[in-house]
Formats: structure tokens, sequence, C-alpha cells
């Protein structure tokens, strides 16, 4: 089962991720897309590993999700990946619009196939105003893309609103 979470920043979707991962009674690896490029994401990185058991595993990857989503899914594991708009950030930071093309399109087609369950955390950064920078508008264009392909794919999809869930999608 594929679930894509959505929110606003602080709206509450990795609590929810990490509340339906330790509910799922499967063995969980959570998949840490952030990098610790500044003391502001070094702090949201440890209130992070802090909050989450200590017996989960963790694979830290900026780049190449597809990758380790195939490499780690399994039937009995449920893999929590937080978040898909910070590894679109990062792929968006190394200015190679074709690694950006080859690393999403591999992220999409690896949805379908792989086993177990996968929870997918994202910002939903396109409900404001159109940002004046050119690199802020296509960010917000290539995230809303890429949140639409992952729906198409996702058994469930819930955007997150002042810590309360709304699910936009439940076709399991």
């Amino acid at each position: 089962m594929i679930e894509l979470i959505l929110g606003g920043a602080r709206s509450g979707k990795s609590r929810l991720a990490e509340r339906l991962a330790a509910e799922s009674d499967l063995a969980v690896t959570y998949i840490a897309t952030s990098q610790s490029l500044d003391g502001e994401m070094a702090e949201r990185i440890a209130q992070h590993r802090q909050r989450r058991p200590a017996h989960w595993s963790l694979v830290e990857e900026p780049l190449q999700l597809a990758r380790v989503l195939r490499e780690q899914a399994d039937a009995q594991r449920c893999l929590l990946v937080d978040c898909l708009t910070l590894w679109l950030t990062n792929l968006l930071m190394l200015d190679d619009p074709a690694r950006l093309v080859a690393e999403r399109g591999a992220l999409l087609e690896s949805l379908g196939k792989l086993p177990g369950r996968i929870i997918l955390v994202s910002n939903e950064t396109g409900l404001g105003v159109v940002p004046l920078g050119e690199l802020t508008r296509r960010y917000v264009d290539e995230a809303g893309w890429l949140h639409q392909a992952v729906a198409a794919r996702a058994h469930r999809v819930t955007f997150m609103v002042a810590g309360l869930p709304m699910v936009l999608k439940d076709g399991r």
C-alpha cells in the first residue's frame, strides 16, 4: 500500500506518518531525505530523531530515493519517506534538469512495484501566492506535478491541516 500525506509546515503530517508506521505492526525503516546544511535544519533533524522509536531503521538518502525504496521494500516492512519536497529541493539544487527527470521517473516507476507499506510525506506549497523568483516558481511547479503523479499512484492520500487529517483518496 502506498500512502501520500500532504500538508503545510507544522501541519502534523510527519507525526501522522510516524503514528501510522508505528501502528502498522511491520518493521519500520525511516528514509530521511534532508541534509543538515545549517543549524536550523540540524535542529529539525534532531527533533525528528528524538521522536522516532529507537528500534526503527534509518536510511539517509538525499537524491537516490527510488534506489533506496527498491533496496529496502519488503512485504513485512513499512517504509516512511520524509519528505518528498526536501528530496525535490536537493535535486533542483544540483542544477541538472536531466538528473531531476531521471530520479523523478525512477521514483514514479518504482512506486507500483514495491512490496510492503510505503508512507510518503510531502509539503504542499502550491496553496499560496506565486513566488517571485525563478527557482522558487520552478520548485512550486515541480512539487505540484510530483504530488499529482504520486497521488495518482497512491492508494491513500491524506491532507493535513492544523493536525487534522482530511482523506482525499482512499482506494485500498
